[in-house]
């Protein structure tokens, strides 16, 4: 059992930085993959962010690339979505998701492929 979870939202202001944290306890952290999710009012829950067990490979939805960037240490069982250049459209509540376990060098962009969710961290940007 992995227990997740997210810190870190706010409100910001468009054009503005925030850091998401997710802190993963219970089986070892560093074995998992790591995604980070959203879902506004009224959408569907979207990947956001993902990184591999292995050799840290990431992925992106267009949406966000080359303002969001995912990283891990898994010293301190933290996943971490650094997140510049805030829009309006980025307002939603966020979602750090753990698994599969021992995927080696895959990242994963659908909900059901994830073991373990936190609870979500409010994202406000206003304009």
């Amino acid at each position: 059992q992995v227990q997740v979870v997210e810190s870190g939202g706010g409100l910001v202001q468009a054009g503005g930085s925030l850091r998401l944290s997710c802190v993963a306890s219970g089986r070892t952290f560093s074995s998992y993959a790591m995604g980070w999710f959203r879902q506004a009012p009224g959408k569907e829950r979207e990947s956001v962010a993902a990184i591999s067990w292995i050799g840290g490979n990431t992925y992106y939805a267009d949406s966000v690339k080359g303002r969001f960037t995912i990283s891990r240490d898994n010293a301190k069982n933290t996943v971490y979505l650094q997140m510049n250049s805030l829009k309006p459209e980025d307002t939603a509540v966020y979602y750090c998701a753990a698994g599969p376990e021992l995927s080696g060098t895959y990242y994963y962009t659908e909900a059901y492929e994830y073991d373990y969710w936190g609870q979500g961290t409010q994202v406000t940007v206003s304009s």
